[in-house]
């Protein structure tokens, strides 16, 4: 593949480049072909992201083997790309997508929740907000490609961008199943999904632990449009210039006026919220229920 015309940089942690032959089929994104400047800081990145500065726009691929699990690690990573292209006032959209197959995100890392010091779980739970609160309130415009299942924190990082397409592929399925592994999801994941899907659809799917299939998500609104998966890192592209047509101050306004009563609430209670999660997690009860979970994942697997 021939690299030329614009520049695209690549931000993120170390050696965020590093992969780009293997995902160049994505390559789509960009309205033509670009030279790439990378810049490599570590051998086993867990996110890759790449900005045209021709349209204003990152695409943020995750890629942490097997199902990008959202690890103390993972977290921190994602966070570090955001603040970064945050910070690049040429950058006004991002699009959040996986570069591995059939899943965009399984959610939170079991393992960082079983066995653990309490002082540990609260060093990752701290982590889990950071990310919604970055990625929730974030100025730039945000798109979610859901090109596989995309369960429980997988599901809430995609509930914080502007808009979700999803590939329409029975396969995959989305929503926070938290209960079914004796979890209870905390408020301000429910509040996301509230915002999203109204009060019935989400009290419905937060005790029941639904995951629904992508022509179901659409329509309960979880997602807001379904495509051919090999459409859709270009759907989201056409997509991310409607959104971008818009004033950017208005649009920003809007959505602050919109999401700062479910920021504020958690920004109000980080540390009892911290607190509780860390208190329920540790109960032998809760620990009982994950491993069962993951042994029955074993098992699975066997």
């Amino acid at each position: 593949m021939a690299f030329r015309v614009a520049l695209r940089r690549s931000y993120g942690s170390p050696g965020l480049v590093s992969q780009l032959s293997s995902s160049s089929s994505r390559g789509r994104v960009c309205v033509s072909p670009v030279l790439i400047a990378q810049r490599n800081q570590s051998s086993s990145p867990k996110i890759k992201v790449d900005f045209d500065q021709n349209t204003g726009v990152a695409v943020m691929h995750m890629q942490s083997p097997p199902v990008n699990s959202l690890s103390l690690d993972f977290l921190t990573e994602l966070c570090i790309s955001l603040e970064k292209l945050e910070m690049d006032k040429g950058c006004r959209g991002l699009i959040v997508t996986s570069s591995l197959p059939k899943v965009f995100s399984a959610g939170l890392d079991i393992l960082e929740m079983y066995g653990k010091s309490p002082e540990r779980c609260g060093e990752f739970w701290k982590a889990v907000q950071e990310m919604w609160l970055k990625f929730y309130s974030s100025n730039m415009v945000t798109i979610a490609a859901i090109n596989g299942s995309s369960p429980a924190g997988g599901c809430l990082l995609s509930l914080t961008c502007d808009y979700r397409i999803m590939a329409d592929n029975p396969r995959y399925s989305i929503g926070l199943n938290e209960t079914l592994l004796g979890i209870v999801a905390p408020f301000w994941f429910k509040d996301t999904l509230l915002n999203t899907v109204g009060h019935r659809n989400t009290e419905i799917a937060l005790q029941l632990g639904l995951l629904y299939k992508p022509s179901d998500a659409l329509k309960i609104g979880l997602v807001d449009q379904l495509v051919p998966e090999d459409q859709l890192l270009a759907t989201a592209t056409q997509t991310m210039s409607k959104w971008l047509a818009i004033p950017e101050h208005a649009r920003q306004i809007t959505k602050s006026m919109m999401r700062k009563p479910t920021i504020d609430k958690l920004r109000s209670s980080r540390e009892a919220d911290v607190q509780n999660f860390v208190s329920f997690i540790t109960k032998e009860s809760i620990q009982k229920s994950l491993r069962a979970y993951m042994e029955m994942l074993r098992q699975k697997k066997a």
